[in-house]
């Protein structure tokens, strides 16, 4: 069995998704679906079961077993606003979970492969696995760092794989249920949809308007890189889940509009609750990633942002614009 909490959220659906196609069946899927429009991630899967995430925790802490062994646990499952700033809500549901399935995948020699984040760099610039580049500045990111910290240690001593994956700003299918923390090719795609324009912020923190620059990863290749590193146990580990080449949100916004045959750019004054708590440049540094065996291209912007827009116009269950 392979468990994946989260697994109707954006990246779990889609880690099922490619499960199924490799002929993967014995899944169990953990979340919470208070947001019931998730539903539409997952109602093309085929799974073996579905578990509530309270239910799941509760079973965890009482270290049950789930009827037969478990070969790995993808954690997707976290809060993934990084504009929430409740911090007992955010360690709860990111760090002390986090935890939690830690120690039971080792008691039990099961494969933990958890969701990390880039955001722990914070406003650095240099995005290398090292503790002198972390530096989180908001609850979330935090959250996700001080797990990392805790991976760390715990490491030295585990019995199974560990991999943190320190994913950069992924989009695709399946993130329409994510509101406003859907990625920009999403709203991009909906901005020029429906009145032509797609909007971006001004520049802030010396850069132009629209120059801001995020390393923009599509999801089919953190798909491919989270199940190399299932396929290959002995791997353990922190490591950057990007390009390794930032773009811009003008190159994202042009992309969509080649895409659609028509739109312009407005770009829209900085909002003022973000200021100091946004990162205006992220680039992963892959290297520890190449090191460790995993050699398959990425996709740039313009490549994923093809993809996507395909995938959305012929797909049976995304919602209507």
């Amino acid at each position: 069995m392979i468990i994946i909490t989260g697994g109707a959220g954006f990246i779990g659906s889609n880690i099922a998704k490619a499960l199924n196609r490799r002929g993967e069946r014995d899944i169990l899927i953990i979340d919470n679906l208070v947001n019931g429009k998730k539903m539409l991630n997952i109602n093309d899967l085929d799974i073996a079961d579905y578990m509530n995430k309270e239910e799941f925790i509760q079973r965890i802490k009482n270290n049950e077993d789930f009827g037969g062994h478990v070969q790995a646990i993808f954690h997707e499952g976290a809060c993934s606003a990084t504009t929430e700033w409740n911090g007992k809500f955010i360690m709860e549901n990111n760090y002390d979970y986090s935890k939690s399935l830690l120690h039971w995948c080792d008691q039990h020699n099961v494969q933990y492969l958890y969701a990390s984040s880039a955001s722990v760099y914070g406003s650095g610039l240099v995005f290398k696995e090292e503790r002198a580049n972390e530096l989180p500045i908001n609850m979330y990111a935090y959250s996700k760092f001080q797990f990392d910290q805790y991976m760390r240690r715990f490491q030295q001593q585990a019995k199974n794989q560990i991999i943190g994956l320190r994913y950069f700003n992924v989009y695709g299918p399946r993130e329409q249920h994510k509101g406003s923390m859907a990625s920009t090719a999403f709203h991009f795609h909906h901005q020029i949809s429906k009145t032509g324009v797609a909007k971006l912020f001004e520049g802030i923190d010396g850069y132009e308007n629209g120059e801001q620059r995020r390393d923009f990863v599509y999801i089919d290749d953190v798909i491919a890189v989270n199940l190399w590193f299932l396929d290959n146990p002995d791997k353990s580990g922190i490591f950057n889940l990007g390009t390794g080449r930032s773009q811009s949100f003008n190159d994202m916004a042009n992309a969509v509009i080649k895409w659609h045959g028509k739109g312009k750019i407005e770009y829209i004054p900085f909002p003022d609750h973000l200021k100091g708590s946004y990162q205006s440049f992220t680039e992963a540094d892959i290297s520890h990633l190449r090191a460790a065996g995993y050699k398959k291209a990425f996709k740039n912007v313009q490549q994923g942002v093809k993809c996507y827009l395909d995938w959305i116009t012929k797909s049976d269950h995304y919602p209507p614009l």
